[in-house]
Formats: C-alpha cells, sequence, structure tokens
C-alpha cells in the first residue's frame, strides 16, 4: 500500500488488525474526499466511522499521533494527484478557477478530517487512561531493550548527542529542568516510580567543557542524588549513556548534594556490580589496615579525609583536627602495610573506601 509505505515509521506495520484498519480507513477517506470534491463547499457528510475506529486503535497501540495524521495526509496527496491528472485529461487546467476551488474543497476536507482524528485519538487516550508520561515510559523502556518504536511521540531528536542523568527525590523534576536550562537542552524526562527520573539532555552538538563544569554546578547541593553519564550520540549513544547513569547510581545514592559522573567513579560503579572486586579491592587496600589497635579506623579517616582534599595533607589535617605531621605519619603507615606507595594505588583505595560504605563490607 503506498499510504503505508509512503511513512517511514514501522510502528503498527506487524500488527494485522493494525494494518486492516489502516486499508478501510484509508479507502473510506478516499471515497469521502472525493464525495467532498462533488459536493463543493455545502459538504457536511460527517467523518467515516472506519477512520475514528482507526484513531482509537492506533492510540491503543502506541502509532503517534503524528504517523497517523502523516499517513492520512499522505493518501490525500495521492488523491490530490489523482485530481490534478483528471484536470489535466478533462483539460480543465486551462480554467484556473475550476481548479483552484476544487483544491480548496479538498484542503477544507483535509482540515477537517485532521481535526476530528485528533480529537478521537486523544479521547481514546484518555478512555484507555493512558497518560502522555505513561506512553513516553513505555517507548522508553522498549527503546532501551532495542525494539523499533515510534519516537515521533516522545517529542525528543534521537539523532544528537545526549547526556544520561538519573535523579531521584521529590524535587528531581525540577533539577532536571534547571540542569537542562543551563546547558540549553532540550529534555526528555521518564519518572521510574515517585522520587525517581531518568532523563536525556539533547542537543546537536556535544557539551563544551565550561557546559559540564555549569551543568555540574547548577546540580551541587541537590537534596537527592543525581548520577550521569557520559556524552553518546545517536541512539546508540543515547541507550549507552543511560546505562553509565544507571551504573553510577550507586555511587550517587551515597553522595547525595554532589553529582556523580560515571566517567569519575566508573571503578567503583563497576565494584558494585562485581562482587569479586569488591572483596578483592577489600583484601588488597582496606585488610591490611585491620592489624592496627584501632583496627585502622584512625587510618580509614585519614584516608578518607586525604581524598576528599584532594591529597593535600594541610587541609587533610585540618578538617581531622589532628597536624600535617600526624596527617603524614599515619599516611606512611599505611604505605608500609600495603607495601607500596599510595601515588601509585590511591585510586583504588578511594573505591575500595567507597565500597566498604556503600556495602558494609569489611570492618
Amino acid at each position: 500500500m503506498r499510504v503505508r509505505d509512503g511513512v517511514p515509521d514501522p510502528v503498527g506495520l506487524n500488527d494485522p488488525e493494525y494494518l486492516w484498519g489502516l486499508r478501510a480507513a484509508v479507502g473510506a477517506l478516499v471515497d469521502y474526499g472525493l464525495t467532498g470534491i462533488e459536493q463543493g463547499e455545502d459538504f457536511s457528510e460527517p467523518i467515516p466511522s472506519a477512520a475514528f475506529t482507526q484513531a482509537q486503535r492506533a492510540a491503543r497501540i502506541g502509532v503517534s499521533l503524528g504517523t497517523v495524521l502523516l499517513r492520512y495526509t499522505a493518501g490525500y496527496a495521492l488523491l490530490e494527484g489523482f485530481v490534478i491528472e483528471e484536470a489535466e485529461s478533462g483539460d480543465l487546467l486551462t480554467q484556473g478557477n475550476v481548479v483552484r476551488h476544487v483544491l480548496s474543497v479538498y484542503a477544507s476536507v483535509l482540515e477537517r478530517l485532521t481535526s476530528s482524528i485528533a480529537e478521537e485519538y486523544a479521547r481514546e487516550l484518555e478512555r484507555t487512561g493512558r497518560s502522555l508520561e505513561q506512553r513516553h515510559a513505555e517507548h522508553v523502556q522498549r527503546l532501551l531493550a532495542g525494539e523499533r518504536v515510534d519516537v515521533d511521540s516522545l517529542g525528543y531528536q534521537l539523532d544528537a548527542w545526549h547526556l544520561g542523568v538519573i535523579a531521584t527525590g521529590p524535587e528531581a523534576q525540577g533539577v532536571l529542568r534547571g540542569l537542562a536550562a543551563s546547558v540549553n537542552r532540550q529534555l526528555l524526562a521518564v519518572p521510574q516510580g515517585e522520587e525517581t527520573v531518568w532523563a536525556w539532555l539533547g542537543g546537536y552538538r556535544r557539551l563544551a567543557v565550561d557546559e559540564h563544569e555549569r551543568l555540574l554546578s547548577t546540580a551541587v547541593g541537590t537534596a537527592g542524588a543525581l548520577a550521569i553519564g557520559d556524552p553518546g550520540k545517536g541512539l546508540d549513544g543515547w541507550r549507552l549513556t543511560h546505562k553509565q547513569a544507571q551504573a553510577a547510581l550507586p555511587v550517587a545514592r551515597h553522595r547525595r548534594g554532589r553529582p556523580t559522573r560515571y566517567a569519575e567513579h566508573m571503578l567503583a560503579a563497576a565494584a558494585l556490580r562485581d562482587e569479586t572486586l569488591a572483596r578483592s579491592l577489600h583484601e588488597m587496600f582496606l585488610s591490611p589496615l585491620a592489624s592496627q589497635r584501632d583496627g585502622g579506623t584512625a587510618m580509614r579517616a585519614t584516608l578518607r579525609a586525604y581524598v576528599a582534599a584532594e591529597r593535600n595533607a594541610s587541609s587533610t589535617g585540618h578538617a581531622l583536627k589532628v597536624s600535617r605531621r600526624t596527617v603524614e605519619t599515619r599516611l606512611r603507615a599505611v604505605e608500609q602495610l600495603l607495601g607500596r606507595s599510595l601515588r601509585t594505588c590511591l585510586a583504588e583505595l578511594e573505591v575500595a573506601l567507597l565500597i566498604e560504605e556503600l556495602d558494609g563490607v569489611g570492618a
């Protein structure tokens, strides 16, 4: 069918009932259009019931309203071509007023049709109790699973650059709107339960370094967790950046008030999903500290403060209310217990400490 094949959207085309209904509706609407042209401006026949039935069916199975109207418009474009061909064969093109009148009536019929179909589509969505938000969530889940679905209904461009974000907390929606506005990005936000929202920030160019910094500074101090993936392009990038945000979310839940980028915490994210890695990090970097009289409590506190202070011993001492010399002494003792310099393993130590806090592994 030329109407079906002329619209590059696969949604519904594997549904026999939908295909049958599409044929029936297009056939009825062609007759309707021809009748309208014949009767002229006085035409007042009701829209064929087959068209309303098909609009209802499309709403139920997830075909977007845009696709529905595009298919009908494509059908009427074919009908318009047929009318012009008939006018040419009947030498009516020389009678410009006649042809203009016919096309004017034709446009009026098409406008009445699309308006009525759109209203019926909306009524069916309301009748079935499926909100636009629910439909978006369903389509997003199917897209993430690798299925081909109607993306027009999302109102979001997938052939662009994306940044996956997951926010939690009662203000998650507002936080995400603020982030999108701070870097002038399109926002696709899909709630997952009461206080978790999956989101994507989209644009036709990759975020610049200063935009990343602005986004992160906007997010500082949020009440809930905020996990951020790496930028990805196109549909594959859209999926990957979301998976990265998902992997970073357990870390972000621990760092409430601070945005958590997957790129900066990927080892911790991986360790949370891999029990062998998590326990290996603990055994290699934390178990040796247990030989201390306090079970390594002071060393752990010093290491955490040292990491938070970006490896500045003076700032670490200030945070712990001890001298710089005490900090340096504790750090040297850690190196002796581990048998390696902190310069070579501080990143792994940081992850081991974080995993211990998140999972309760070890002391």
